[in-house]
């Protein structure tokens, strides 16, 4: 069996009615997508707790999955009838043909070296050094196989920092792969928090399959700090259960500027500090936002993106 797959142009006032309307004359499955990702213009969507931030994009792609057989003129036009809205001119369609679609992705997504003793290693695959550290992850529904370069520079920081019994806490933690590497790295206490129920969901998942104690929430379930926050120098026997020695965020450049009252007081005074999800041209930014609870410094790049790490001063 072949479908249509259909792109439609809309803009932020337009692109629900579209969805809506498509559905509505036939088409098997419409979303919403950036039409300015991977630009310079491209406006991400954070959806993190008491932010203020647009909840569409202004430029969008509207897209549509159709039957093979549909008459896709028609349709449009129907769509368009029905919502008041106007064809637009540059709408495109492409044939999609039948495919194995586990096997072609499971070809995708080989086993991944993030250091002499770390792997990321597909459940159909077998561990390429069953000596190392290797973490059994499937690619799913939240971000975060190992694949992208902000993620492997996070684990090799972890690699390189955590100390046997820390306490981690993973801010973003998409598919729990930084969480779970945490655990197996010889941390005691590890928290993974997302804004998305689906990749906690996805987290607790892999961490069962990995065999690993972690616990995974959503930012709006997060323990609440000890009021009032431990001075100085207190808290360092018995940490309270809400503070970590470590944190690692791997989200993006915005998000992590404006969360970063809510990630400084998370940290114990001494603690360690990794973000990522940030771009090279972007560094500066994150160094003075965190600067000032944070003696900070760049820590690795690759590929353009780079992380950075700090020490909390007391």
């Amino acid at each position: 069996m072949a479908w249509l797959s259909l792109k439609l142009p809309a803009d932020a006032d337009q692109a629900e009615a579209w969805s809506d309307a498509l559905m509505a004359a036939g088409a098997l499955s419409v979303s919403i997508e950036d039409r300015d990702a991977g630009t310079e213009a491209e406006q991400p969507q954070f959806g993190e707790p008491g932010l203020d931030e647009p909840k569409s994009w202004q430029r969008n792609w509207v897209e549509a999955l159709l039957p093979a057989e549909a008459d896709v003129p028609a349709l449009i036009a129907e769509a368009a009838g029905a919502a008041k809205l106007t064809v637009p001119v540059d709408y495109q369609v492409e044939k999609i043909e039948e495919q194995d679609w586990v096997r072609l992705t499971q070809s995708q997504f080989e086993p991944i070296r993030i250091s002499d003793r770390l792997w990321i290693v597909p459940s159909w695959h077998e561990p390429p050094n069953p000596q190392a550290i290797c973490i059994e992850l499937d690619p799913g529904l939240a971000f975060g196989t190992g694949s992208h370069p902000t993620t492997r520079l996070c684990l090799r920081w972890l690699e390189q920092n955590v100390r046997p019994g820390e306490a981690v806490l993973d801010y973003g933690c998409g598919s729990g792969i930084l969480a779970i590497a945490a655990a197996k790295l010889g941390a005691g206490r590890v928290l993974g928090v997302d804004i998305d129920p689906q990749a906690v969901t996805a987290s607790r998942d892999n961490a069962e399959r990995n065999k690993i104690e972690a616990m995974f929430c959503t930012a709006d379930e997060l323990p609440p700090l000890p009021n009032p926050l431990p001075l100085a120098g207190e808290g360092t026997v018995a940490k309270p259960k809400a503070i970590y020695d470590v944190l690692v965020a791997n989200i993006l450049t915005n998000p992590l500027r404006a969360l970063r009252p809510l990630l400084a007081a998370r940290v114990r005074c001494g603690g360690r500090i990794a973000l990522s999800g940030i771009l090279e041209a972007q560094a500066g930014e994150i160094l003075d936002a965190y600067g000032a609870e944070f003696d900070m410094h760049l820590w690795a790049a690759e590929e353009g993106w780079v992380c950075l790490e700090g020490v909390k001063r007391c």
